[in-house]
């Protein structure tokens, strides 16, 4: 996807033009939202999408499959609920410009597809773009907002990711806009995320418009190297420290969605990848394959006392207190007074890692339980200041909570 958005942005340019035809960049955006936007994501959204794990190669059979996984092994229990189709389940349009899935890849088409996520007890997304193509190539939405926003709440959507290729010279706060308000008309409660990459300054306007919205270009599989527009876990996460006054109950910030279990990385690495996710309260989103998931994996993925901290309703996201080259110190203050704490460790070996009282705002002489989230150890009556061996390339994630 990332050489190819890039080449979708600058051949989006060269046919900026057409917007005026389809009612892109022309007077029938509007910035005023009159509708008020429904209270969708009071926690960061949970669930699932096809792109990391499949790209392209997505059909019908698949997102069953997933939604079955995600139903009977433990991941809906444990909060997941969107089941979400990115790019490539669209072919055309009729004539009466009603967007079309690909009658090889979804035979029983869309709406029967959401009633079956439906049944499991699941919620459906699904993709478009703010351009006139999307960046796989398909029919995009420009122009056709509104029709698709009612076509989308005839099928049951529940959730619809709004990509930003092939959009050449459109104002990206005006383009975001009317797909809210589109949604607003349609019917149905859709919540909406935003996917512009974070490149026109969306903390300054897309809270207005959306629930969730993306600060950089796609993840990458990878710990630390990136490759033309996609990023790795460290590119995304140095980019996300100075994020955390934008981000709160009904509007988050999106780092992108998780690869944990897709092979770029070593478990060690994926738990500080999920763990680091949480405390920035990020929308949790996975990006493996569900139905074939491995049981360590699993166990990441479905980790309570993580997901806790990502869903908690005080809804702050973490800050980063210590940073000293490859060691840092991340915090972020819960409901009731609790502290989450990773101390992080991107150096190749193991290092004694410590955070002091002060450092987290609380009382020096105030004595603490704390829960390792990954270990499960509990250590009482912890006074001043708490240090662990943390491992290279890994995290040390703990919940403080204060006692008397």
């Amino acid at each position: 996807m990332t050489m190819r958005r890039i080449k979708a942005w600058m051949t989006g340019a060269a046919i900026a033009a057409g917007f005026s035809m389809v009612g892109g960049a022309s007077a029938h955006e509007t910035l005023e939202l009159t509708a008020p936007k429904p209270n969708l994501a009071a926690k960061p959204p949970m669930g699932w999408n096809s792109w990391n794990r499949f790209a392209c190669n997505i059909d019908e059979a698949k997102v069953r499959a997933v939604a079955d996984a995600m139903a009977s092994t433990g991941m809906k229990d444990a909060g997941y609920q969107y089941v979400v189709i990115d790019d490539c389940w669209q072919t055309d349009r009729a004539a009466d410009g009603t967007i079309q899935a690909d009658p090889v890849k979804f035979p029983s088409g869309i709406k029967a597809l959401a009633d079956y996520v439906h049944s499991r007890g699941l919620k459906f997304g699904l993709y478009s773009d703010a351009g006139v193509k999307t960046c796989g190539g398909r029919p995009g939405s420009a122009g056709y907002e509104f029709q698709d926003a009612r076509t989308y709440a005839a099928w049951g959507v529940d959730y619809l990711k709004y990509d930003w290729c092939y959009t050449g010279t459109r104002n990206a706060e005006a383009a975001y806009t009317i797909m809210a308000k589109a949604l607003r008309a349609s019917g149905r409660d859709i919540l909406l995320s935003i996917c512009e990459w974070g490149d026109n300054q969306p903390r300054n306007w897309a809270a207005k418009a959306g629930h969730m919205w993306r600060t950089t270009g796609d993840i990458r599989d990878s710990w630390d190297v990136s490759q033309g527009y996609s990023h790795s876990f460290l590119s995304i996460l140095d980019r996300q420290a100075d994020l955390w006054k934008d981000s709160g109950p009904n509007q988050w910030n999106d780092p992108d969605m998780l690869e944990v279990g897709n092979g770029g990385m070593t478990a060690t690495e994926y738990k500080a990848h999920f763990s680091l996710w949480a405390m920035l309260a990020a929308p949790l989103i996975a990006g493996n394959d569900l139905s074939t998931m491995d049981q360590e994996t699993h166990d990441i993925l479905t980790n309570r006392d993580v997901i806790a901290i990502d869903q908690d309703p005080l809804g702050q996201q973490a800050r980063k207190v210590i940073d000293e080259g490859d060691f840092e110190v991340w915090v972020r203050p819960l409901a009731g007074g609790d502290r989450a704490v990773v101390l992080f460790n991107r150096s190749l070996a193991a290092r004694t890692m410590s955070v002091n009282w002060e450092t987290l705002q609380m009382p020096t002489e105030m004595k603490a339980t704390v829960k390792d989230l990954w270990s499960k150890q509990v250590t009482r009556k912890v006074k001043g200041s708490y240090s662990a061996e943390v491992p290279s390339h890994g995290v040390v994630m703990v919940r403080i909570t204060p006692t008397v």
